[in-house]
């Protein structure tokens, strides 16, 4: 992915941009909508994991043993649904599969996750815990930023196919084949 995030958000990706024939400006938002799909998937992760830790440090907060996870596992289905609508209006993913997720991005966060296993969250200290809270939050901001960026690239790119079936230098028709 981080081939295509880097050429996608340089700043010579428009170049031309108006001379590109129609179907070369389609794929272009195409390719930003498959990275924005799985950078989508990418902070859902994040989110997830982030949820479930501070999860963890909020029932450590009310007494709760750090060995003794049973009620952090009864509490998931709760704390996994609290982000189920974000804010805003939101965007329907044209492909809903991601694929596989690499790069810089997934690997900070496998970095992150194994500090603290998912699985064995008393393995960890209330210190550990809380920085990887932190580490977190950080990586979903920087997930979050790159998506604007990309969302920003996509309209741009349907504004310019607007612009040429408004202008008729590209026909309908031309998108059915």
């Amino acid at each position: 992915m981080d081939t295509e995030l880097d050429r996608i958000l340089a700043d010579d990706y428009f170049v031309g941009l108006e001379d590109r024939p129609v179907a070369e400006v389609r794929a272009l938002r195409a390719e930003c909508q498959a990275v924005e799909t799985q950078l989508s998937y990418l902070r859902r992760m994040v989110q997830g994991r982030h949820d479930i830790v501070t999860g963890e440090i909020d029932r450590r907060g009310h007494g709760g043993d750090r060995y003794d996870v049973a009620d952090l596992v009864e509490r998931l289905p709760e704390i996994l649904a609290d982000r189920i609508h974000a804010p805003g209006p939101g965007r329907l993913t044209p492909n809903l599969e991601p694929g596989d997720l690499t790069g810089r991005l997934a690997d900070r966060l496998t970095e992150i996750s194994d500090r603290v296993p998912i699985e064995s969250p008393g393995e960890a200290d209330d210190e550990a815990l809380a920085q990887v809270a932190t580490d977190l939050s950080e990586l979903e901001h920087e997930v979050s930023g790159f998506r604007r960026q990309l969302f920003d690239r996509i309209d741009t790119l349907q504004a310019e196919i607007t612009r040429r079936y408004r202008t008729g230098e590209a026909r309908p028709e031309d998108a059915l084949r």
